[in-house]
């Protein structure tokens, strides 16, 4: 499974197969949110599953990831993180759409775009977030959030 620490409570990768959820068990993830189109979540077969929601979007910079998308994921996640718990945020390779939630659900915690993206860029080398199309959405995000 590829997956990078981002934070104590925050994970980014690939997506994750079905045999994966026993790993994401392991690093006490109670939130997978699927950033991919056409690609709906795996069915953890542990009990109790693990939640999961369901963002699709295309990794395009002609459709820009909707901020009522963003504000969804980040809004689930801050309820699991503040509860003490983990999220795993991901897309097909871990290098746009999952770094962009993981990036706002830090923006939402207090860092600024620039901070929650040399985060995201540190601890996982192979996401792209300083790509312009997805830094744009995580600067808008940080103008619009209010919690």
């Amino acid at each position: 499974m590829d997956y990078s620490k981002i934070t104590d409570s925050l994970y980014i990768g690939r997506t994750p197969k079905t045999k994966d959820y026993s790993v994401l068990h392991e690093l006490g993830v109670e939130l997978v949110i699927n950033m991919r189109i056409g690609y709906p979540p795996r069915r953890d077969p542990n009990s109790p599953p693990i939640k999961s929601l369901w963002l699709p979007w295309i990794d395009s910079p002609l459709f820009p990831i909707p901020m009522r998308m963003l504000k969804i994921g980040v809004r689930d996640a801050l309820k699991v993180i503040e509860s003490g718990g983990v999220v795993y945020t991901h897309c097909s390779k871990g290098r746009h759409r999952g770094p962009a939630m993981g990036a706002c659900i830090l923006v939402a915690q207090g860092k600024s775009p620039e901070e929650a993206i040399e985060l995201i860029k540190h601890g996982r080398p192979a996401a792209d977030p300083q790509t312009w199309y997805i830094r744009q959405r995580v600067e808008k995000f940080a103008r619009v959030w209010k919690g």
